[in-house]
């Protein structure tokens, strides 16, 4: 099992890291954004390993368990500034419950933080999608960020919208902390951007959080990895 918190090193000058459960203790630098980045809650398509892509699936019992363990742990931590989400069903759930519990009237539904858009594999299961498309199942798992999957895009080009969106975010909200609910393959881009010389990124466990320190364009800091430490009550099917 892995480990309940993943430090992980950045490309910036390390800053000192901090348990994210004591977060409300620890003033945001003046200079700093500090992004909570969650994983939406899992779905009946997690559990089939189903591939979803820009699909609108819903939370089943077990995300929205995860959902309000995550929200319980952020209303107890530091002031949240806005919350910003995929505009795909499964995060904005996540997103509306972490905003209720925090007290924030608002989810900022944002386009660009969308999951990739998977085209011909949408909907199929890990193994159909492997037996019907073999060529462009292998280009979906593969490293490269370059293969585009017909009818949909490449892992580069969900890296540019997301990582433009984040810092966008960034900008805007120096010296505050907010909340952006997300998925899988941006989670992969934050940390390609973050730490570019570590490899791919470590697998995030839905309803996880990870936190990020933004401070400029080029100073990403990646302060924790897929903390789900929260999620030890929850009965997990994955």
């Amino acid at each position: 099992m892995e480990d309940a918190m993943h430090i992980v090193k950045s490309a910036e000058p390390a800053m000192s890291c901090v348990d994210p459960r004591e977060a409300q203790s620890v003033p945001i630098r003046a200079d700093i954004a500090e992004i909570v980045v969650v994983r939406h809650g899992q779905t009946d398509w997690n559990f089939e390993h189903r591939i979803q892509g820009h699909s609108n699936v819903q939370l089943n019992e077990v995300g929205r368990q995860q959902t309000n363990a995550v929200a319980n742990r952020l209303s107890k931590e530091g002031e949240i500034s806005a919350i910003y989400s995929s505009d795909l069903k499964r995060a904005i759930e996540t997103a509306e419950a972490i905003a209720t519990a925090c007290g924030v009237a608002q989810v900022i539904k944002e386009p660009d933080l969308r999951e990739q858009n998977t085209g011909k594999l949408q909907g199929l299961s890990v193994s159909e999608a492997a037996n019907v498309y073999p060529q462009i199942f292998k280009d979906f798992r593969s490293r490269r960020w370059d293969l585009e999957i017909p009818g949909g895009e490449t892992k580069d080009q969900v890296y540019q919208r997301c990582t433009t969106c984040l810092q966008n975010i960034g900008l805007k909200h120096k010296g505050e902390r907010v909340i952006v609910v997300t998925h899988g393959t941006v989670f992969r881009s934050i940390y390609r951007r973050a730490c570019p010389k570590d490899g791919p990124a470590p697998k995030v466990q839905n309803g996880s959080v990870s936190i990020l320190h933004f401070s400029g364009e080029d100073k990403w800091v990646m302060k924790s990895w897929s903390d789900h430490s929260h999620l030890n009550q929850t009965e997990d099917k994955l």
